[in-house]
């Protein structure tokens, strides 16, 4: 049996609760109407989606992080790409923006904030996490 890869990767984003905030990254280059969204990245061959997002946060923020549990997955319904939601917390480091060729911004974001940033809605199960942790 063959297999031809003809997909992209799949992606993994990390959702990073601290201090009764989420970590929110703005993209320097916009994915059509996703302006903020969590620290994600493809997922490497041989890694699973919760290594990826502990990496891609580290990449992208600076911040070391622990994966806590895998949300859930989907087909991400404005750019078709697999995406994971790994819930993770932050270990050590102090969140900034790292790689300044993908980001411009990031943010630590109230629960109350987070209509405004992310207008078109979470994953469901991202926000039953979010409205489980998070103050509002």
């Amino acid at each position: 049996m063959t297999e031809t890869i003809t997909q992209k990767p799949g992606i993994s984003a990390a959702i990073i609760v601290s201090e009764g905030r989420v970590l929110m990254v703005r993209r320097r280059i916009s994915e059509g109407e996703l302006m903020w969204q969590f620290p994600a990245g493809a997922i490497e061959a041989g890694e699973g989606a919760e290594d990826a997002a502990v990496r891609e946060t580290a990449e992208e923020t600076g911040l070391t992080v622990k994966a806590l549990r895998l949300l859930g997955e989907r087909v991400h319904p404005k750019t078709g790409r697999l995406m994971s939601y790994t819930a993770c917390e932050p270990i050590s480091g102090e969140a900034h923006v790292a790689d300044d060729e993908e980001l411009d911004a990031i943010t630590w974001a109230a629960h109350s904030e987070l209509p405004g940033l992310v207008p078109y809605g979470l994953f469901e199960p991202v926000q039953e996490y979010l409205d489980g942790v998070l103050p509002h």
